[in-house]
């Protein structure tokens, strides 16, 4: 599952953009798949109409399980967006990639709105993800693939940490956590960036649109013509980041369109609740859009679609059966949804229960696409497709996750949590919902998964240092 280390990463950055404009043109034929990755934020394991327990609706997210694979045992990395998403894009956990907490102003929890001045040397600006760290778009484009990302990128606003220079060649979002969706203002700072330049000239329309908008004229440029990746990683159904000042006194949480909301009329009671269906089923139309533009250019069949949530749900639609949120180490937090596309590849409306994770994403879409990683790189994750179309069993038994000093693993069945919010033991055969403390019954399992746990935390500690928080 992994490759062995060698101190060869710059070389291989340095080597992909002088290859990227040589690539043979036989790279560049239709047996290359094009590929869509589609990320959500924060959006709950249970929040998809197809499951059925909620009167959430999502026909498009629907349809792209119909038409592939829904796997119900899929985690990310950590249970809060910015090291969750930098593991999408390198492979890698983040105690190996040095992006393991987040990039954000924390003062804004106390209400201060930061002068331009502050701002521009403020963690945000000055922290992201290590240049160093090679992302899915330089090995992309290294086999001649054209790259574009629209909506959250999150790894850092600095323009040496912006897309532009990390493997993408088409940019329109914004690189913090999150935005208001009509200012596109975070707490007050206008935020969305064309390129490496940042703009307003969409302020005041309802931000999942204006990514719809974008996604669909990357596609109406590039589909057809040659092997594209378009990464469309959207902030809804998170909370607006927006100062309560701001919005009459009080923060207005999700954001969606009043005619959005309508839907919901007369079936959630909860406004809140209701805005934060609105906010997913307003995306999940857009998604609509993006899927109906694939077919219409022809190149449906010969394109890849993924889509998962960064980390679990919020709490805005309740993440039962699971216990916890987003930010905890329970399953709730760290289990999410996730959905393949890949016509005459995988097997309609299958699904598939083996333990996965984000860290798989990454070498499947190499795999599928003829590219490789640079020659010493340790990816933390392996080529699902075989998983995915039924043929083996997911090779995956262990996962571990620590946040600060919140710690979790997961050995075969069993769950370990060490956190602020809860500890114990877990049998997830049994117990999905981590009602039931076993670590006095089994303290030889306890004992095993803990172990585990250490030897995969010496094992980061003794990987290539990378930053920004790493100590080196």
């Amino acid at each position: 599952m992994t490759i062995p280390v060698r101190p060869c990463r710059l070389l291989a950055l340095l080597l992909f953009s002088l290859l990227a404009p040589t690539v043979p043109s036989a790279l560049r034929g239709a047996d290359r798949p094009n590929v869509l990755i589609i990320v959500s934020d924060d959006q709950g394991w249970p929040d998809l109409g197809c499951l059925g327990h909620k009167p959430i609706r999502t026909p498009n997210l629907d349809r792209i399980a119909e038409e592939g694979v829904r796997a119900t045992n899929f985690y990310v990395t950590w249970s809060a967006c910015t090291p969750s998403r930098g593991s999408l894009l390198t492979g890698r956990y983040p105690q190996r990639n040095g992006l393991y907490d987040m990039v954000r102003n924390d003062l804004v929890n106390y209400g201060h709105r930061y002068t331009a001045d502050e701002y521009a040397v403020s963690p945000e600006m000055i922290l992201g993800l290590d240049p160093a760290e090679p992302t899915i778009g330089d090995h992309l484009r290294a086999v001649g693939y054209v790259n574009g990302i629209v909506g959250k990128w999150d790894m850092g606003q600095a323009r040496r940490y912006l897309p532009l220079q990390r493997g993408f060649d088409f940019f329109y979002g914004f690189g913090n956590n999150g935005i208001d969706y009509y200012t596109h203002e975070r707490y007050g700072v206008p935020s969305l960036f064309r390129g490496n330049e940042r703009t307003e000239e969409d302020r005041g329309t309802y931000i999942t649109d204006v990514f719809g908008r974008e996604a669909l004229s990357f596609l109406g440029e590039h589909a057809g013509q040659r092997p594209f990746f378009l990464y469309l990683p959207f902030n809804a159904p998170h909370g607006a980041s927006t100062l309560a000042e701001d919005n009459g006194g009080e923060k207005p949480g999700v954001q969606a369109p009043e005619e959005e909301i309508e839907k919901y009329r007369g079936i959630i009671d909860n406004p809140r609740l209701a805005r934060y269906y609105a906010a997913v089923t307003r995306m999940d139309s857009v998604i609509g859009e993006v899927l109906d533009a694939l077919e219409e250019a022809g190149v449906a069949d010969e394109t890849i679609v993924m889509f998962f949530s960064d980390n679990g749900g919020s709490g805005n639609g309740g993440n039962e059966p699971l216990r916890g949120s987003k930010s905890t180490m329970w399953e709730g937090g760290l289990r999410v949804p996730f959905l393949m596309r890949w016509p005459g590849r995988i097997p309609a409306g299958s699904v598939v229960d083996g333990l996965l994770t984000s860290l798989e994403i990454l070498p499947t879409v190499l795999a599928a696409c003829g590219a490789e990683p640079p020659e010493g790189m340790v990816l933390d994750g392996f080529d699902m497709l075989p998983v995915l179309r039924g043929e083996e069993a997911s090779p995956r038994t262990e996962m571990f996750w620590q946040r600060r000093s919140d710690k979790a693993a997961r050995v075969g069945h069993w769950k370990w949590i060490e956190a602020a919010k809860g500890s114990g033991l877990f049998d997830l055969s049994q117990d999905i919902g981590e009602t039931r403390d076993l670590s006095e019954q089994y303290p030889e399992v306890l004992a095993m998964v803990r172990e585990r746990f250490e030897a995969w935390r010496a094992e980061m500690d003794a990987s290539e240092p990378r930053g920004p928080f790493r100590d080196y």
